[in-house]
């Protein structure tokens, strides 16, 4: 059965944790088997990361954080896994992250395969790690082939997992998770799902992502970004369809990042058919 999961990004006060709490549980119905909670960068959002998943896990949520090394020494990032096994996080999402505006380069920008070493050489509990993975290449990375060469580096450091960036060509898709497996990855690739519920959001994150906006796509949105309720029915049909054409050749699972927004990835998740049958 496909692994469903949704990532949100932590509130900024306590009564947007209270509000993160009842969109989670209006997602909970789609059955997910974990939501992720973002880090910003150089861990500007640790405290509030850690306290949206624990507001979440307390509410019976499956919550589990996102974590990155850039900057921190590595007893505090220890510190900070300890704290996350004792509300009972058995996955944590291992990424490079990014240093904050103005930090320059007085500060390590460490990738995320050693991160995933340090968590397998400190931590003696049984974690599931999941890395980024990058069906349209990494902005940063040199080619293709050696974008493949560094995840497969990540998983040979001891990840469990991979969820993408999203997109919205399948094809790119597929042909990532071929070669992946040509290179020996072997680990369940899961692809990301941005829903469109946005026109200048959308734009905006996907130019700084790399992220390809087909053309197709790219030219309706300009005719209709004016119209919510066009724009929403036009992603709901457009992702929903992308949604399904994955699934049903053979991804292991959906990762929606919900922008901490129930509406628009409900939607998609009833449209699907959200909860798959079991029997």
């Amino acid at each position: 059965m496909p692994q469903i999961s949704f990532e949100f990004f932590p509130p900024q006060t306590p009564r947007g944790r209270v509000n993160l709490v009842r969109t989670a549980k209006v997602l909970e119905r789609f059955q997910p088997a974990f939501y992720s909670v973002t880090y910003g960068a150089g861990g500007s959002t640790r405290e509030r990361t850690f306290a949206a998943v624990a507001s979440l896990r307390e509410s019976g949520v499956n919550a589990i954080p996102h974590l990155s090394w850039s900057g921190d020494r590595e007893d505090a990032i220890v510190a900070l896994l300890d704290d996350y096994l004792e509300l009972g996080v058995d996955r944590v999402v291992a990424l490079r992250g990014d240093l904050p505006s103005g930090a320059g380069t007085s500060r390590q920008l460490r990738h995320a395969d050693s991160l995933v070493r340090l968590i397998r050489s400190r931590i003696d509990a049984p974690l599931g790690i999941e890395v980024a993975a990058y069906p349209e290449v990494h902005p940063d990375a040199p080619s293709a082939s050696t974008d493949i060469d560094f995840l497969k580096g990540k998983i040979e450091a001891g990840a469990t997992g991979c969820i993408t960036q999203y997109f919205y060509n399948a094809e790119a898709y597929f042909h990532f998770r071929d070669r992946c497996a040509a290179a020996g990855i072997d680990v369940p690739i899961v692809p990301g799902v941005m829903p469109i519920s946005n026109y200048e959001t959308l734009v905006r994150f996907s130019a700084k992502a790399g992220v390809d906006i087909p053309r197709w796509i790219q030219r309706h949105l300009d005719e209709i970004q004016g119209d919510r309720d066009a724009l929403l029915a036009f992603g709901t049909e457009v992702v929903s369809r992308l949604c399904r054409r994955l699934l049903d050749d053979g991804a292991p699972g959906l990762h929606f990042y919900t922008l901490n927004k129930a509406p628009p990835t409900r939607a998609i998740a009833e449209r699907i058919g959200l909860p798959f049958p079991t029997g």
